[in-house]
């Protein structure tokens, strides 16, 4: 008699819900696991589907898949907003990792630290963003659903057949996502556009901002979010709370200025007032006193209301409520915006690219709404790797993290920052060639990640260690407009520059240092697992951190000095 071939629990477990699913009569398309780990047989799929199962030309990955038991109640599918990416093929996966191996690091001139909005989106090109093609209210939601799906298969067509994949970014294949988009956008009086302080040209797609400020006839207003010196911490004022919000009264001033007394915008300045006085004279106990408030009064949209025709032409301003949606990349910091602006948490965050999987609103008073819509990334010829350095892209799903880690060595000096040892190197004091592999195993080795069974060092932990503390600011990679070079002086001198200083800065307007009570933002441990923990742990210390007087020279500050000695 022939050997049984064994049968292991994880493939009954896997057996029985195949089972279930097909009871339920669900599509291939929109099975979903209760295990994390059957993504391998996601990534071994030759053809894969958009939101409603079709196939298209071009491979794709799925990522931040979330357990699931089927639909739910009102036929709500977790997955259904996954960020959906064009996949590596497995050659260009080696390929990268030869290179990381034995292409030697060189650092980078001044001039390849400016970065061109015209380069990376090219207006005028393919490179655009889908639009919702038109329709009428005869139109049933099948049909609807037909047409926007033709739609976006042939703007998918239009830019794979213009660009190749190695000169492509990444950007979101999912029309779920961009349905959700379109809804923000239709039902939004005031559009404010969130990027990354330290790199925006990456977050500010031009064909967005036509399409709003032209088609739509919106006002938009650009914030630039994330300051380094709060990346990692949460600030509290010790006895006097903040008293200096600048960032909710300016946005105050802008949207009186955009609504010209069309809606009553008392309610917010009386708010922002209470909120300066409650943190001036309140004890700074901690979250208990931010929940005294009660609970949120949150609506999350998760049904199909993001594909309900509503059309560009409604009322403006309806009922006497400003409508302000927050649209940006993933992981600039939607969210926190709303809950800043809010005073406290009424918005799930996250570092994890793609978080926010559905648009979700909020009345910060009676007159103004607040709209949080899915970060969404837009088609470019950025590099690659510079979106995993933006959080651009989830950093535990990397198949190949190591180009990326080449990508920051060659234009800040992480060996020196680190003070990393050449791991072939038995003079420390010798000079020796550096490549990305030599970067991420010296890290392993001074950091002590070793591998389980062999006990080697573990470069691919390594390596997204070193991208989590760029991706938090601890190691700054900042990029400069063109021609700074020519004119560095002026901008150095500039007066905005020294007043972004001051609000980066620990330093007050009067130059006296600010006592501060410092917390460490919660981690996302849960969905992307032990690599946070390390990144938290390399913070620890950073209250040390160097800050210049505000008429200081900018030259004399060091633009990396967002790591302590005890952290290297």
């Amino acid at each position: 008699m022939p050997r049984k071939k064994p049968f292991s629990v994880k493939q009954k477990k896997k057996q029985l819900q195949d089972k279930r699913e097909r009871k339920r009569g669900l599509q291939d398309g929109l099975r979903s696991s209760s295990n994390s780990r059957s993504g391998s047989r996601e990534r071994r799929e030759e053809q894969t589907d958009t939101s409603d199962g079709e196939s298209v030309t071009h491979h794709i990955r799925r990522l931040n898949q979330q357990p699931s038991q089927g639909l739910g109640p009102r036929g709500y599918d977790p997955n259904r907003y996954r960020l959906h990416f064009e996949r590596d093929s497995r050659e260009e996966v080696e390929r990268r990792k030869r290179a990381a191996r034995e292409q030697v690091l060189q650092p980078v001139s001044a001039e390849l630290l400016e970065l061109d909005i015209r380069e990376v989106y090219q207006p005028g090109s393919v490179l655009d963003f889908p639009r919702r093609p038109p329709w009428s209210y005869e139109m049933s939601k099948e049909q609807l659903m037909s047409q926007e799906e033709r739609s976006f298969q042939e703007y998918l067509g239009k830019i794979h057949g213009a660009y190749t994949s190695e000169k492509l970014s990444y950007f979101e294949h999912n029309l779920e996502t961009w349905r959700q988009l379109w809804r923000v956008l239709e039902m939004s009086d005031i559009v404010l556009l969130i990027t990354d302080i330290r790199h925006p040209v990456v977050n500010f797609p031009p064909a967005l901002y036509e399409y709003v400020t032209g088609e739509l006839g919106l006002a938009l207003v650009l914030v630039l979010n994330k300051d380094p010196s709060s990346v990692l911490k949460k600030s509290r004022r010790r006895g006097r709370g903040w008293t200096r919000a600048l960032g909710p009264e300016q946005l105050l001033r802008a949207c009186e200025a955009i609504t010209a007394g069309k809606v009553d915008l008392s309610s917010w300045r009386e708010k922002i007032a209470r909120d300066v006085a409650g943190a001036t004279w309140g004890s700074g106990s901690g979250e208990e006193e931010e929940e005294e408030d009660g609970p949120a009064v949150l609506v999350e949209q998760q049904t199909d209301s993001a594909m309900e025709p509503t059309g560009p032409a409604r009322e403006r301003y309806k009922d006497g409520v400003a409508t302000i949606g927050c649209v940006g990349f993933p992981n600039v910091g939607k969210s926190s915006l709303i809950n800043g602006l809010v005073g406290r948490k009424v918005v799930s965050v996250s570092r994890t690219p793609g978080h926010t999987r559905y648009f979700q609103t909020y009345f910060l008073t009676p007159s103004v709404k607040l709209c949080d819509c899915p970060g969404l990334i837009f088609p470019s010829l950025l590099p690659r790797q510079l979106q995993v350095l933006a959080g651009i892209y989830p950093i535990a799903q990397i198949q190949e993290p190591y180009t990326a880690v080449g990508y920051l060595a060659s234009r800040i000096p992480v060996q020196a920052l680190l003070h990393l040892r050449h791991p072939e190197a038995e003079d420390p004091s010798a000079e020796h060639p550096w490549c990305a592999w030599d970067i991420c195993e010296a890290w392993a080795e001074k950091r002590g990640y070793k591998t389980a069974k062999a006990a080697r060092n573990d470069v691919y932990r390594a390596a997204n260690s070193l991208l989590r503390l760029a991706l938090d600011g601890r190691l700054s990679l900042c990029f400069h407009p063109p021609g700074y070079n020519e004119q560095k002086g002026t901008w150095e001198s500039h007066p905005e520059t020294m007043e972004l200083v001051v609000l980066q800065g620990r330093v007050g307007p009067a130059g006296d240092e600010e006592e501060e009570e410092e917390e460490e933002l919660s981690s996302s441990c849960e969905e992307e697992g032990e690599e946070d923990r390390d990144a938290d742990e390399e913070g620890e210390g950073d209250e040390d951190t160097p800050t210049s007087a505000p008429g200081s020279s900018l030259a004399a500050r060091n633009p990396y000095a967002l790591l302590g000695e005890d952290e290297c």
